[in-house]
Parts: structure tokens; C-alpha cells; sequence
């Protein structure tokens, strides 16, 4: 089992590696404990960046534990 640190760094540097167009499938298609509502509009403008952030949190607080 991985422990939880080791597993927030693999998942960040996962991240880390992404471009606009995975980030937002990605941001669209997740599911966990609650939903994430984006317009496209936020999508395309957002920073990548902040993209980046907004999946790193969803995952790791929102990922359902099946």
C-alpha cells in the first residue's frame, strides 16, 4: 500500500505533467463525493496552472473510496 504522502506526490507530479486539453477532460469526466461544475468558458480561459490546482484538490478530497 502506498502511503498517503507518497501517493499526494505521485498524483502531483501526474499533474504537473498535463496540457489544457487532458486537464479539462479530466476536470469534466471526475468523479468523486461531489460534483465539479465548470462552464467550458472557465475551462479555456483559466491558467493552466489554475486548472492544475483545481484537479490536485478535487483528488485529493473528493476522490470516492470504492
Amino acid at each position: 500500500m502506498v502511503c498517503p504522502r507518497r501517493r499526494f506526490e505521485q498524483t502531483a507530479t501526474s499533474i504537473s505533467t498535463l496540457g489544457r486539453g487532458e486537464l479539462k477532460k479530466r476536470i469534466k469526466g471526475f468523479r468523486g463525493r461531489f460534483k465539479l461544475d465548470f462552464t467550458d468558458q472557465y475551462l479555456e480561459t483559466a491558467s493552466v496552472d489554475r486548472l492544475r490546482h483545481i484537479l490536485l484538490a478535487a483528488l485529493i478530497t473528493g476522490r470516492s473510496r470504492h
